[in-house]
């Protein structure tokens, strides 16, 4: 039930890093998701120029941020300890045109026309700017119940009951901190992951709705299998064979702990480019890499719900902190 206590609780600031402000439950419920291969100027200037166009139009009904790839930062930077090409994992085929990017621009607003209008003013401030990928996304049913932003994917399942329910806990998944072995420039700042995700939705709905819940993990509602609360977690010990939640359902998998989860937050949209190609594009925000994203996706690998999915895309980028320290830090190199 949203009420405007949880919203409040769950919600960042208007003085949260933007791409914090667009992970929030509302009111960000359409995305542009723009990868640059940058050419024809000076390295510093192109970072400089990408800064600006994003911070010009941030604000009010959108939430818009700069990430890096590994290729905006010269080789004499000292660069986050985690960014890197990413890499192939289990059943993934990436499509070139769909992957990786030096600079990302994501955009996210309350309804596509302001999305497609704070786009325009971006790329008219990079006219040299060359787009690798790009890509649109929407969250059907987006709410907030319980302090979580949640919404329907396109496999009739809710999504976001993993996701914190507080600023404080958004930001301590979300935000580096000092003393974590990263650049000082990059302390406040966050890798951002992001996954092109095609789902067989034709496939996929062919099976029953119970054998479709076993293999997520939870009901569509998303209530636990078990019967628990989905405002609770469940405690897998206690169905160590997986007689009521298989061991290769996507929550077991994702988080054998429910009551420890994976240290990230997540953010994912809808894409619809025909009745061949619908999906998600997985979005999520970590301070560490490794513990976070790649952790669960290893252990990811083997679950029932691999032969529905075949990622296609995407990229690992990193999240400057707020201002543009971080700019100057890096341009004078």
């Amino acid at each position: 039930m949203s009420t405007d206590a949880t919203r409040g609780n769950s919600s960042p600031s208007a003085e949260a890093p933007a791409h914090l402000r667009g992970a929030a439950p509302l009111p960000f419920t359409q995305i542009h998701s723009l990868a640059l291969a940058p050419g024809g100027e000076r390295r510093a200037d192109v970072l400089r120029s990408a800064y600006r166009a994003i911070a010009a139009i941030d604000g009010g009904e959108i939430a818009a941020w700069l990430a890096l790839g590994e290729g905006a930062l010269s080789s004499r930077t000292v660069r986050p300890r985690y960014l890197k090409r990413m890499p192939s994992f289990a059943g993934d085929v990436l499509d070139p045109a769909q992957s990786h990017g030096d600079l990302l621009l994501h955009i996210t607003g309350s309804s596509a026309a302001a999305v497609r209008q704070a786009t325009e003013g971006a790329l008219r401030a990079l006219p040299h700017q060359q787009a690798l990928w790009r890509t649109d996304g929407f969250r059907p049913e987006n709410r907030i119940e319980d302090g979580q932003g949640l919404a329907r994917n396109p496999f009739h399942f809710t999504e976001g009951h993993g996701n914190p329910a507080t600023e404080a806990a958004v930001t301590d998944r979300a935000i580096i901190k000092a003393g974590q072995g990263e650049p000082s420039w990059a302390v406040g700042g966050s890798y951002q992951v992001i996954r092109i995700i095609r789902l067989a939705t034709d496939f996929w709905d062919r099976d029953t709705i119970p054998e479709q819940e076993r293999i997520i993990g939870r009901r569509r509602n998303g209530r636990w299998l078990d019967g628990t609360p989905n405002t609770e977690r469940a405690v897998f010990a206690t169905d160590p064979h997986g007689k009521i939640t298989p061991l290769d359902a996507h929550v077991r998998r994702a988080s054998p702990n429910p009551r420890a989860p994976a240290p990230l937050v997540r953010r994912s949209y809808n894409y619809d480019r025909g009745p061949d190609d619908q999906g998600l594009i997985f979005s999520c925000f970590q301070s560490d890499l490794e513990k976070g994203f790649e952790a669960v996706q290893h252990r990811l690998q083997g679950e029932a719900m691999a032969k529905y999915t075949l990622t296609t895309g995407g990229g690992y980028f990193f999240v400057p902190p707020p201002g543009d320290g971080w700019l100057q830090a890096l341009t004078e190199q």
